[in-house]
């Protein structure tokens, strides 16, 4: 168990964590590959969003809508089918749609009353303002993959946490869903982390490649966190 006192700011990824990503992913390439004649089970989806999204971060900065438009295209290059225009923005399109987990904003709200929060997310920050909408909490800091020009893993990201939160890397909690991009370069910066394991029970990785590290803290949704904290 961690000593919730020592922390003054928890920062939080965002899709899959706060917002249920993999949902809004399977809603958005399904019919795409249903109108191509392809039948995928939701394992195998998820696994090839997180192949290609990975791949392509790694690459030169691309604002975020145009990584989920290559993915989209390198989908169909998989499957040999081309999309159409509408089809590769199907998926950055749907982002304003993809909802919190049920357990999210009222853990959000009472974690707000006990920590500031930020967020640290692989986007761009008008698709974040959209689920911002869904949240309905104001955090105390934003900072996205836009702002800085890199993805997490990168540990760029989190060093830029750092510096605009403007405290000691000691007082600050992470927490996240995904072990490759947030738990390990947050660990490796000697910052503290909460595992939220949102696919408890489930098959495989899902829309996060498979790594494997250990967290401070391993919680099921962010209301087991809440819960905690405030039994600090």
């Amino acid at each position: 168990m961690i000593n919730f006192n020592q922390y003054k700011v928890l920062t939080f990824d965002c899709y899959g964590t706060l917002i249920d990503w993999e949902s809004g992913i399977l809603g958005a390439f399904k019919p795409l590959l249903t109108n191509h004649k392809q039948n995928l089970d939701d394992g195998t989806i998820l696994q090839l969003f997180a192949q290609f999204e990975s791949e392509i971060q790694k690459g030169k900065y691309l604002t975020y809508k145009k990584v989920l438009r290559k993915v989209v295209e390198r989908l169909g290059e998989q499957f040999g089918f081309l999309p159409n225009s509408e089809e590769l923005y199907s998926l950055s399109n749907s982002i304003k749609n993809w909802l919190p987990f049920p357990d999210t904003v009222e853990a959000l709200k009472s974690l707000k009353n006990q920590f500031k929060l930020a967020i640290i997310s692989n986007v761009d920050d008008n698709l974040f303002a959209d689920s911002a909408k869904h949240l309905t909490v104001d955090f105390d800091w934003i900072i996205t993959a836009e702002q800085v020009k890199s993805y997490k893993p990168t540990l760029n990201n989190f060093k830029a946490a750092i510096d605009r939160i403007g405290l000691p890397k000691e007082q600050i909690l992470h927490v996240a869903c995904s072990v490759y991009h947030d738990i390990i370069p947050a660990q490796s910066l000697g910052i503290s982390t909460v595992w939220v394991n949102r696919r408890a029970g489930k098959e495989g990785a899902g829309a996060n490649l498979p790594v494997v590290a250990q967290a401070d803290l391993e919680v099921p949704n962010l209301q087991t966190l809440a819960n905690l904290s405030m039994s600090k």
